[in-house]
């Protein structure tokens, strides 16, 4: 199996966006996507949201439940604000009407239940980003 890097034509990283209100969790994530993106972190919607307006994101990662928003409700305005980012939903669980909003509203590209396994957390993220046109 070769091994696909997550760049761009010029040989550049494609930039995350890895949204979790939990600052270990989110030191993990960053660690382990660095290699193949170049992460943006966030810990909250707010900083979320604002780092959307200073960049363009090839893949969107958001954890469902946060202080001051969730990431469910996050990713269904990062769909109708940038359509061009690819979607995950990371969450500690999934009711059945979640799972119906978070394919409907949302639009993700895949959910993740917690605990994350690593090795899969960064092939949906890859997946994700060669979901979307370049």
């Amino acid at each position: 199996m070769s091994q696909v890097k997550a760049e761009n034509e010029a040989g550049a990283k494609d930039a995350v966006l890895v949204v979790d209100d939990e600052a270990q969790l989110l030191d993990i994530y960053r660690t382990t996507l660095s290699p193949h993106f170049e992460v943006v972190s966030a810990t909250s919607v707010r900083e979320a949201e604002f780092a959307l307006h200073k960049r363009r994101f090839r893949v969107v990662v958001a954890d469902h439940m946060m202080p001051g928003g969730n990431g469910l409700s996050f990713l269904v305005r990062v769909r109708e604000e940038h359509p061009e980012a690819a979607r995950v939903l990371v969450t500690g669980f999934m009711k059945p009407e979640m799972l119906l909003r978070a394919v409907n509203e949302a639009a993700v590209f895949r959910y993740l239940v917690k605990p994350v396994d690593l090795r899969e957390f960064v092939s949906v993220v890859r997946e994700a980003a060669k979901s979307v046109p370049a």
